[in-house]
């Protein structure tokens, strides 16, 4: 060896040498046992113990509404003062109405304010060592809890209240409440990028043959490729507060959750099911249940949901729920239609648009079940039909250039093509969209798009303003991919798309969920439906534009008036011909909670208008004024809880946003904890490089 050879050598030691405790620096909690939640604090070298997160979800369900408490439970462990910030799901249409801060036995009651003063509020309190917790709405379904001045050692409870209205159909009942944020993909340019102008934006979207190609991204978070909170971008102004830290699956299960359902039907069942989770039912009285996790506490890492039927027969094909508060009463109306006679049911051909989601986040698990509910859905396509398959992630492209026939062939080409999809990329869902609604209409014809995806993305509204300006007369309907669908987006998507939403969770709900749907759409629609109301004061019913409705589908219609009128006729058309149906509305059941639900409808509908011209700064005033006065969170309030007694006097106060266990099944890239941190791999990146450049200069030695 010559002394050149031998220095290359001598030159790899050295900066191994030198490499090797760098790396060992670089990962101080190396002897902290795994399933510990360790913060940065006080520089790259401190860790302390994050708080540690418990919830304890107690529902009542008495008719179709649902009144939930949930109370989480913050311990501090470490010998700092703490502040706890916790991104947590609720039902898309909840109605989150009370805050309570308990500290041993004492309670403070939140109040709501508009959600800058809110914040001001909780801020003000922080610095003054005062305890306070503050929650906010991100989105319908995503709130936040801040609680702060957590003593060393101490444990806060945070108690919210929230009702919502239970989803009925097909003569089953379900209740669902969500336990985690699924990971969300944040299109567009990074807004630090958009500053330094480091990197072009993303506007453009074109089509190149049959498929369409999205430029590049400047730092889109996918759910796939990092576990922190996404930067905010030109597309997703709040991205850092819908996308909290998620733990990597293999540094163990954290967050868990009890929960205690009471449960009183308006009739005998048939079934009672919780299909994710095993369950402990006992009859605690006449036509009543209690509900419990058989397992206890679970962690957070996917959705809960319990199902009931009725005994045949008993399902109401018509009931009006009241509320009565001070001189006006609240209702909610729910209407089954009966089932199109065999003379309606004429087929008409349909061309029908499969788009199936094949980003990151559908690694694993949700890929499968995607594939196979896409597989079953093209089994089902008949002579005189025709289709197209979609997949998107960064890019989006079809099978065909166009809709091609139903031909035995051409289904069994496109089973064999979606078998072969896998998960990778981004979420660039806009593209997507774009080409599967055409904004035309299609004269005799019916054009379905079948939309399979988990919905983890964060600029829903741009992508609920494309379905609304593009969907011509196609119907959208959604279908949920694994544990923990983005419910809210899933769920308006279909509304907006003119469709309904179907839920698949597990491999073996694929054929069932499948067929159901399948059912809906192959049947008549009942459009244009309106109901009218024999009242003689002013009604204030919502929604005020009822959409289509799909085989065991019900009307459900919220209403404020001083007086409830006493007649109501729904119409519409089935295919050319008019449907009409009489309700007496004599038959009053009492209902508590409504006129929190009627107002949670209203918010919703004044949200909706921007969509449609209405100035924000009038909406916003609205939204305001209506949750004010029902004392609810909204995208403009918030709940402020403040003990008045400061219990800080000095010290810092740290900060801990709470991780969230990865959903079930979901295949997670990034660093957790345990995991080999970026200084490591920079490490060990430039050892890599320098040997190989000994090799190659050993090689040339060698040949010289």
């Amino acid at each position: 060896m010559t002394f050149a050879a031998g220095s290359a050598v001598l030159v790899i030691v050295f900066v191994a040498s030198a490499i090797v405790p760098a790396i060992v620096q670089a990962n101080p909690i190396r002897n902290v046992t795994e399933g510990t939640l360790l913060w940065r604090a006080g520089g790259e070298k401190s860790y302390l113990p994050a708080p540690v997160l418990s919830t304890t979800v107690e529902i009542h369900v008495t008719g179709v509404i649902a009144r939930a408490v949930v109370r989480q439970e913050f311990t501090n462990p470490s010998q700092a003062w703490a502040e706890a910030v916790y991104v947590f799901p609720l039902p898309e249409n909840a109605a989150v109405d009370h805050l309570r801060i308990q500290i041993g036995d004492r309670n403070i009651e939140g109040v709501i304010q508009e959600r800058g003063a809110a914040k001001t509020t909780y801020e003000a309190a922080k610095q003054e060592g005062r305890r306070t917790a503050l929650v906010e709405q991100e989105r319908p379904n995503v709130f936040t809890t801040s609680a702060a001045n957590i003593a060393p050692g101490a444990t806060i409870a945070v108690e919210i209240q929230y009702q919502h209205r239970l989803h009925y159909n097909a003569g089953q009942y379900r209740l669902r409440f969500p336990m985690v944020v699924g990971p969300r993909y944040v299109p567009g340019m990074a807004v630090s990028a958009i500053a330094t102008s480091a990197v072009t934006p993303v506007v453009s979207t074109t089509t190149v043959a049959n498929e369409v190609v999205r430029s590049t991204r400047a730092s889109g978070s996918t759910a796939a490729g990092g576990i922190t909170a996404a930067p905010e971008s030109d597309e997703t102004d709040d991205a850092s507060r819908i996308t909290p830290p998620v733990r990597h699956p293999d540094a163990g299960k954290i967050n868990p959750v009890s929960i205690t359902i009471d449960l009183t039907p308006e009739a005998p069942l048939s079934r009672l099911d919780s299909p994710y989770h095993a369950i402990k039912v006992t009859p605690v009285g006449a036509g009543q249940y209690r509900i419990e996790l058989e397992d206890g506490a679970v962690p957070a890492d996917r959705d809960f949901e319990l199902v009931w039927e009725l005994v045949p027969g008993a399902a109401p094909t018509a009931a009006l729920f009241t509320e009565t508060v001070g001189s006006e009463t609240f209702a909610l109306l729910m209407l089954t239609p009966p089932a199109p006679a065999a003379r309606d049911i004429v087929r008409v051909p349909r061309e029908t648009i499969f788009v199936i989601d094949t980003s990151g986040s559908m690694e694993g698990a949700s890929i499968e079940q995607a594939k196979a509910a896409a597989d079953l859905a093209l089994s089902r396509l008949r002579a005189g039909d025709s289709f197209n398959v979609i997949e998107f992630n960064t890019y989006s492209r079809s099978l065909f250039g166009a809709a091609e026939p139903a031909t035995p062939a051409n289904v069994a080409h496109a089973q064999q093509w979606v078998r072969q999809l896998r998960a990778r990329g981004g979420t660039e869902m806009q593209a997507a969209l774009m080409f599967a609604l055409d904004g035309m209409d299609h004269p005799g014809r019916l054009r379905q798009v079948i939309f399979l995806t988990d919905g983890g993305v964060s600029n829903e509204s741009r992508l609920f303003q494309t379905i609304h300006d593009r969907l011509g007369d196609s119907r959208l309907f959604t279908i949920g991919i694994g544990s923990a669908v983005n419910s809210h987006f899933m769920t308006q998507a279909a509304h907006h798309g003119r469709g309904t939403f179907t839920y698949i969770s597990k491999i073996d709900e694929v054929r069932e969920r499948m067929d159901a749907l399948f059912r809906k759409i192959e049947s008549p629609v009942i459009t244009d439906v309106r109901l009218e109301l024999d009242a003689t004061t002013a009604v204030d019913a919502l929604p005020g534009h009822i959409p289509d409705l799909y085989l065991g589908e019900p009307v459900v219609v919220t209403l404020r008036a001083d007086m409830m009128p006493v007649r109501a006729v729904l119409r519409g058309r089935i295919g050319a011909r008019e449907w009409a149906q009489e309700v007496p509305l004599h038959r009053v059941t009492p209902e508590s909670g409504l006129s929190v639900q009627w107002a949670r409808e209203k918010i919703a509908a004044l949200m909706e208008s921007r969509r449609t011209g209405a100035s924000a700064d009038e909406v916003r005033q609205a939204v305001v004024a209506v949750a004010l006065e029902h004392h609810l969170v909204s995208a403009y309030t918030s709940l402020v809880a403040v003990d008045l007694t400061p219990v800080r006097r000095d010290g810092d106060l740290n900060t801990h946003e709470i991780e969230l266990n990865a959903p079930d099944g979901w295949a997670v890239a990034g660093t957790g904890q345990g995991a080999t941190p970026a200084t490591v791999h920079l490490a060990l990146g430039t050892l890599a490089l320098l040997l190989a450049a000994a090799c190659y200069g050993g090689i040339r030695w060698r040949a010289a």
